[in-house]
């Protein structure tokens, strides 16, 4: 048999314990994403994301130079793209990384950090299917330096600091409350808006 074979077989037994062991979860529980994945569940992913990575993925290393300004550019990245979910401390503790099925990972621990840069790689690139992990992936050979910059910042982020963590929130998605919000505040700091009174007071002027 050979390793493509050996590969689709694979996937085709994990497919099915995956599907066994939803509809039986399914049945105990209803399909709520509060809940947290049965032990089986995570194991039938794992092996899932393992065996639909090729070798040659797994086995690659970083072709990109570790330097103070590529973890610049990578913290920026993650701060803009992933800490939605994955927050800036890459930990997970998010309304929407806790809101997923499977919740998004704390990154700190082995369970990520004991993967290969390829593995790794292969996750920012390819994403992991029924799960909330998107491909960002594209035809670009920028798009696959700056997943190789990411890996480099994953790496680091059991030793990020607290100062880097302060400035990455200035580099986060704003929504559009939060921007009329900021907008507010900083024109009331620049004295461009006097408030409520102030606002009266000049849309009726007292005459004589």
């Amino acid at each position: 048999m050979t390793r493509g074979s050996r590969i689709a077989l694979g996937l085709l037994l994990v497919a099915t314990a995956a599907a066994v062991a939803a509809g039986a979860a399914a049945l105990r529980r209803g399909l709520s994403a509060r809940d947290e994945p049965s032990a089986v569940e995570a194991w039938v992913a794992r092996a899932a994301r393992r065996l639909a990575m090729p070798r040659a993925v797994v086995e690659a290393r970083n072709p990109v130079p570790p330097s103070p300004g590529m973890l610049v550019r990578a913290r920026a990245h993650f701060a803009d793209h992933c800490a939605s979910c994955h927050g800036n401390d890459g930990k997970g503790r998010t309304k929407l990384g806790q809101s997923l099925y499977p919740k998004a990972p704390d990154m700190t621990l082995a369970r990520t950090q004991g993967l290969s840069d390829g593995e790794i790689f292969s996750v920012i690139e390819n994403g992991i299917r029924l799960t909330g992990m998107p491909a960002w992936g594209g035809p670009g050979a920028n798009d696959n330096v700056e997943s190789w910059e990411l890996v480099h910042f994953v790496r680091h982020l059991p030793r990020i600091t607290a100062a880097e963590v302060e400035e990455m929130e200035s580099l986060n998605p704003r929504s559009r409350r939060e921007l009329e919000e900021e907008e507010r505040e900083r024109r009331f700091l620049a004295g461009e808006d006097a408030g409520p009174a102030g606002a009266a007071k000049s849309a009726s002027p007292h005459s004589h």
